[in-house]
C-alpha cells in the first residue's frame, strides 16, 4: 500500500501521523535500467553505419529519442512528488498536501467533529475519500486505487470513530 500509518512510541502521547504518496510502478534503478536498454537497442542500427557519413547524421536523431524518453520519465517522477500526511493528535486532526510543484494545502479540525465520509458514487473517482470538519470537506487519497481506497476509509474509520449521535 502507497501509505504508512506511524504509531507513536509508548509514552510519547497520543499523535499518529498517516502518510499517503503515489504508487511508483518504477523504482528508480528500473528507470535507470530502461534508459541503458533503450540507448542499447537504438544503438543496434547504428552498426552497419560505423565509419560513415551516415551515422553522424542519424546519431543525433538517435540521442534526441533517447533524451525524450528520460524527460518523459523524469516527468512523471517529478508530477509524483505529492504526498499528503494526516496527523492526528489528541485534540486536532491535520491533514497536509504537498503538490508536485511543493506548493502545501492545510486543513485542521478539532478531532472530535472530523469525519471520515464515503462516496461510491458521484466523486471524481469511485469510493472518493474525504474528510470533513470545521465547515470544510476535503480529499484524502485521490490518487490511490480502488481497493486502496476502501482499505484506508476501514482505517481512518478505526483512527477517527463516528460520533455518538445525540439523543
Amino acid at each position: 500500500m502507497p501509505y504508512h500509518w506511524s504509531t507513536p512510541p509508548e509514552g510519547a502521547g497520543e499523535e499518529t501521523t498517516l502518510t499517503l504518496w503515489p504508487h511508483r510502478s518504477l523504482p528508480r534503478r528500473g528507470f535507470a535500467a530502461f534508459v541503458l536498454a533503450t540507448f542499447a537497442l537504438i544503438c543496434i542500427p547504428l552498426l552497419p553505419l560505423l565509419g560513415t557519413v551516415v551515422l553522424w547524421g542519424m546519431l543525433p536523431f538517435l540521442l534526441l529519442s533517447v533524451g525524450a524518453v528520460w524527460w518523459a520519465l523524469e516527468a512523471t517522477y517529478r508530477s509524483a512528488r505529492l504526498s499528503e500526511v494526516l496527523t492526528l493528535g489528541p485534540g486536532e486532526a491535520q491533514l497536509r498536501r504537498i503538490e508536485a510543484n511543493g506548493r502545501v494545502r492545510e486543513w485542521r479540525c478539532h478531532r472530535y467533529w472530523a469525519q471520515v465520509r464515503m462516496h461510491p458514487t458521484g466523486g471524481p473517482v469511485p469510493h472518493y475519500l474525504t474528510l470533513a470538519g470545521n465547515g470544510r470537506e476535503v480529499e484524502i487519497g485521490a490518487f490511490l486505487t480502488e481497493p486502496e481506497r476502501k482499505a484506508l476509509h476501514a482505517e481512518l474509520c478505526r483512527a477517527l470513530p463516528p460520533r455518538p449521535a445525540a439523543g
